[in-house]
């Protein structure tokens, strides 16, 4: 009977944090796309004799307060989701996917009058830089309609608010990106 016993697990084995494992997973994943901006950014100070007058400055600056914007009514619906708001939660998402509509057609609003070329080595950086990060914000959006589809089934409460955490904070990163891009781009000569 002793032998038998001795080869089962214990009953009080530790579990694995599954919250813990897919937060480091996040975290991996956000470093490994800071060096692919990183890069990006490098290379923008890398060309000399870029001319920001060739950029419309009102416009850089309206979707740049767009994102920030954004970043506020993502971060109120995380917050409500943790207090079991659901309806505030439900409606801040919303209005988080309709400013990064905006900021994605400021952005292609800003490509169609930019008077560079993508052959130009700073109109190679532009479009790659405000490219590469407009794609990512149109994946934010895709993810926080997702989110919002299924916390307007009621899917999300404090006791269960990771996805809508991982997706704020994806998006608090790519709005953390765009400070950086910003005055790289449309401030700085």
């Amino acid at each position: 009977m002793a032998l038998a016993t001795a080869h089962q697990p214990a009953a009080h084995a530790p579990a694995h944090n599954h919250l813990a494992i897919k937060r480091a997973g996040l975290w991996l994943f956000f470093f490994s796309e800071t060096i692919l901006f990183g890069l990006l950014l490098s290379a923008r100070f890398y060309l000399e004799g870029i001319h920001r007058e060739e950029l419309n400055q009102l416009l850089g600056l309206a979707i740049t307060v767009i994102l920030l914007i954004s970043s506020v009514t993502a971060y109120t619906a995380e917050t409500a989701i943790e207090h079991d708001n659901k309806k505030v939660a439900s409606w801040y998402l919303f209005f988080t996917i309709l400013l990064g509509l905006i900021f994605a057609g400021g952005v292609a609003y800003e490509w169609s009058i930019a008077h560079f070329h993508r052959d130009e080595a700073f109109g190679s950086v532009f479009f790659a830089m405000t490219g590469i990060h407009a794609t990512h914000v149109v994946t934010g959006v895709i993810m926080l309609i997702l989110v919002w589809l299924q916390a307007l089934r009621g899917r999300y409460s404090s006791k269960n608010p990771w996805a809508v955490s991982a997706v704020v904070m994806y998006w608090h990163f790519v709005d953390v990106v765009w400070v950086f891009y910003y005055p790289a781009l449309y401030l700085t000569k």
